[in-house]
């Protein structure tokens, strides 16, 4: 069996290049298979840690890369329900000054603060309207994202888009569009186990 993936320079490797390493680790790190009980509740015969990748410096610089190429002009922030998108859109951040076009983080709670301000979202605040991005590590039902959504637009934020790492393909993609929230993902299920399958076959 052979799980080794070699990493380019992550400065100045192309996009491509950075997608399929990227691509690499996931099914590397962050993928295993078994018997798991999801956060919805479902059973899986696999599950995707996604914070065994984002939480590296390789695997967060990647990620932040190739989401940022995917932000419009216009997006004021990049936003995310704690805790699995919290690496992630800290890394389009930082990644996003170095690009010179920066962008700050919003980290939304799943509950309110009990001190101080009580707030939802942490973060700097932002003008009425500004058009806020949210970032998700794997999407299963679509429910945390959503929630995430729900959580910027009550404060006055404009949301209409959110981008997932991995897309399960378990009726998050059909959720946002029913809610008329454009969705895209890096990488789908399909895409990470075809990798593990050529990662660990046996020669």
């Amino acid at each position: 069996m052979t799980t080794t993936y070699s990493l380019p320079n992550l400065l100045t490797a192309d996009l491509p290049t950075l997608r399929q390493t990227l691509l690499q680790q996931i099914a590397t790190e962050a993928y295993k298979e078994g018997d798991f009980t999801l956060s919805s509740g479902q059973k899986s015969s696999y599950y995707i840690n996604g914070k065994q990748v984002t939480l590296t410096a390789a695997g967060g610089f990647m990620t932040g890369r190739i989401i940022l190429e995917q932000l419009g002009n216009d997006i004021a922030a990049v936003a995310g329900l704690t805790l699995g998108a919290d690496p992630i859109v800290s890394a389009v951040s930082v990644v996003s000054a170095y690009e010179n076009r920066p962008i700050p983080a919003l980290i939304i709670r799943k509950k309110a603060k009990g001190h101080g301000t009580q707030a939802y979202i942490e973060g700097p605040t932002l003008p009425q309207g500004s058009k806020v991005v949210v970032l998700e590590d794997v999407v299963t039902t679509g429910q945390s994202a959503a929630q995430a959504v729900e959580r910027l637009q009550g404060v006055g934020y404009e949301v209409t888009e959110i981008i997932s790492v991995v897309d399960r393909q378990q009726g998050g993609a059909e959720f946002y569009a029913g809610q008329n929230l454009k969705f895209s993902s890096l990488f789908t299920i399909a895409d990470v186990q075809k990798a593990y399958q050529q990662l660990n076959k046996t020669e």
